[in-house]
């Protein structure tokens, strides 16, 4: 304050009588700020399905593998963790959330996502679903774009996802890229990535999204702005916890219709490549595990320079 009065006002004031003159006018403030206590916005979600939080992980996204993500923000139950070709695509993240819907038979209230052009589907789907309804969010008001660092709930679970092993999926393909067996310049080493690693990848995002929906979120320290508890708890029977299902019915004839004429679902296999692949390792097995899935492509690239030369 003391700097703003001398350079923005070019008020020349002593240091001693700033400072007092913020004790008289907000004592409170001036103590919450000498105890390193400053009050945070309080997060707001009446029950599950209040809002959605949508975000891409774009650190395997040099090797072909992007990760996309939904967490319900009240249960912080994970709704999708899927892994595809691309996460820039608004066909491939529409899918993911239709699909989600399909599953619950409902729609969120919310959605919160980046501004990416990939969230651009669900940006009028989401208000398209919820026209009809009679909420104080229906309609526009029931999408929301923002910066990433505002999307939090999120955006803070992307470090729980590191730790529980994508870290170690980071280093080994750094490994492969660092030794020249993998040239992301070369679209026949990120098809070989996707056609040897995704289907394991997607597996370990389904076991993790598993645990984390079933391990205890213990209470928060300073104010219990939501429950604790297991998300999957939290989500299916919130009425033990005070809150209540905040997801709106959905026409399915309506949500087949979005899905047919604005989504693409995911290519878990690339027919081209696929035969590839087994041109020129006719008795591959497709690998069970992320050591088989890394000899495997290193022995389709060695195969495939073979053949280049």
């Amino acid at each position: 304050m003391w700097r703003r009065l001398m350079y923005d006002y070019k008020l020349k004031v002593k240091r001693h009588d700033v400072m007092r003159l913020m004790r008289e006018i907000d004592p409170e403030g001036v103590r919450l700020r000498k105890a390193h206590r400053l009050i945070r916005r309080k997060y707001c979600a009446q029950g599950p399905n209040y809002i959605w939080h949508v975000d891409g992980y774009d650190k395997l996204k040099q090797f072909g593998l992007c990760i996309h993500a939904a967490i319900d923000g009240y249960s912080r139950r994970i709704t999708w963790l899927e892994v595809g070709a691309s996460n820039n695509d608004p066909k491939c993240i529409a899918d993911y959330y239709i699909e989600s819907i399909k599953t619950l038979k409902l729609v969120p209230r919310i959605v919160r996502a980046d501004c990416g052009t990939e969230n651009t589907h669900i940006s009028f789907l989401q208000p398209l679903l919820r026209r009809n309804h009679n909420d104080s969010m229906f309609g526009t008001k029931s999408f929301m774009f923002g910066r990433s660092t505002s999307n939090q709930r999120i955006e803070a679970w992307w470090s729980y996802l590191r730790r529980q092993g994508i870290h170690w999926w980071i280093n080994k393909l750094k490994d492969l890229r660092d030794t020249g067996e993998f040239n992301a310049l070369n679209p026949i080493h990120i098809e070989c990535v996707c056609f040897c690693l995704m289907d394991v990848l997607q597996a370990e995002l389904d076991r993790i999204a598993k645990h984390w929906n079933l391990h205890n979120i213990r209470p928060q320290k300073s104010v219990n702005e939501l429950p604790s508890g297991k998300p999957d708890i939290l989500f299916y029977v919130p009425e033990l916890f005070g809150g209540f299902e905040m997801g709106k019915s959905v026409d399915d004839i309506e949500l087949n219709l979005c899905q047919e004429m604005y989504a693409t679902p995911k290519q878990k296999e690339r027919a081209e490549f696929h035969e590839l692949a087994y041109l020129l390792k006719p008795n591959l097995q497709i690998p069970c595990n992320a050591n088989d899935g890394l000899k495997l492509y290193e022995e389709l690239i060695c195969l495939y320079d073979q053949e280049c030369d």
